[in-house]
């Protein structure tokens, strides 16, 4: 794994023992001694620490830049209060996604955070469509989640003013002469928070988290699992370029105002195909999907109606166990008249397993509203 680049705790997961894997273009850790399974319920039942340092942590900054960045996403930017972040998607002039992100209102400038491994093309992106502004991606800070039951009070212990925090609140805090940039957010569908922490006071501030007996550190497989259960996509398996938003089911994330009709209607790539499917639908969607039995359906099992039928209707993008629902859980793609408790067939191994479409999520998040 010598061609990878490190997060900056690498020796931190190293002495907790993690196994490392590569994941977008970077040595990660993928489990620790307690392994999935009870990484994943200690999340749901208390608190865990992941380190998502790789993702991208850019600063926009220029004239009218809220306005400027909905010229690349379908969101409502210039409609978002100081202090307050909001979820999006850098779209490509065929309606496909580019990438997920979100971004915050810093007052003077906008916070993105983007995928790791689509950060650099990200970074062409935004600097080819927006030259007026400055487009800065960070080198100089980690970023952490603390997600759990217990993340309030293990965070409020150390931060004072955290608990206080909304659901998609960003505020800056000090801790100990670190300048904390914290939001009340994560992809586990638990409540917990987001902090990008200096590299150089990360791995002292990740200690003092994991020194609370509530905390325990999290791998990239619970990490999976979790965003699994509460129905939440992951970009380059459940979105990807040849995905438009609508098909993905995420046209909550279009407000209104930039819907046909409204006051800042379109003007982003691929409006002309989005704003069409909202009005007039897709042929497939995203959906839960619920294999019978105990053996998973990973990502790229095909699906098909009937055990017979020699064309595939739809696609599985990501499967597993989910140890909080107890069973195999699984998302993909299916005709968008499909409706939830149809029975599909999925492909593994050439047997034609039983799977019943049902709708997301299987986890119901528990974020602090």
């Amino acid at each position: 794994m010598s061609d990878l680049e490190t997060l900056p705790l690498t020796a931190l997961h190293a002495e907790l023992g993690a196994k490392m894997v590569p994941f977008a273009g970077y040595s990660m850790p993928v489990q620790y001694p307690a392994g999935v399974m009870a990484e994943h319920l200690h999340v749901r039942a208390r608190a865990g620490l992941f380190d998502v340092s790789h993702m991208g942590q850019v600063i926009l900054r220029g004239p009218d830049a809220a306005l400027a960045l909905e010229r690349l996403v379908p969101a409502d930017v210039a409609g978002l209060a100081e202090g307050r972040q909001r979820y999006g998607m850098l779209t490509l002039p065929d309606g496909g996604v580019a990438d997920d992100l979100m971004f915050a209102n810093r007052g003077d400038h906008l916070l993105l955070v983007v995928n790791g491994a689509m950060k650099h093309l990200d970074m062409e992106i935004l600097t080819a469509g927006l030259p007026e502004q400055s487009v800065t991606l960070l080198d100089d800070r980690a970023l952490l989640a603390l997600q759990g039951p217990s993340a309030e009070a293990v965070l409020e212990a150390m931060v004072p003013g955290t608990a206080a925090m909304r659901f998609m609140d960003l505020r800056g805090f000090d801790w100990q002469g670190a300048d904390l940039w914290i939001s009340r957010s994560g992809y586990t569908g638990e409540d917990g928070f987001e902090i990008s922490v200096p590299i150089e006071q990360a791995e002292e501030f990740a200690r003092a988290v994991l020194d609370h007996g509530d905390v325990m550190p999290i791998g990239l497989g619970a990490r999976d699992s979790l965003r699994l259960e509460a129905g939440l996509p992951l970009y380059g398996q459940d979105v990807t370029a040849e995905t438009s938003p609508v098909e993905a089911g995420l046209t909550w994330a279009i407000q209104k105002v930039r819907r046909a009709g409204a006051d800042r209607a379109g003007g982003f790539p691929g409006a002309d195909v989005i704003l069409r499917q909202l009005d007039q639908g897709t042929d497939r969607r995203r959906t839960g999907l619920l294999p019978e039995g105990r053996a998973p359906m990973r990502m790229g099992v095909m699906l098909y109606d009937s055990p017979e039928a020699t064309a595939p209707c739809g696609t599985v993008t990501s499967g597993g166990f989910g140890p909080t629902v107890g069973a195999p859980i699984a998302m993909g793609y299916v005709p968008a008249g499909v409706v939830a408790g149809t029975t599909l067939y999925g492909d593994v191994r050439g047997k034609r397993l039983p799977v019943t479409v049902t709708d997301l999520p299987f986890y119901k998040p528990r974020y602090r509203r």
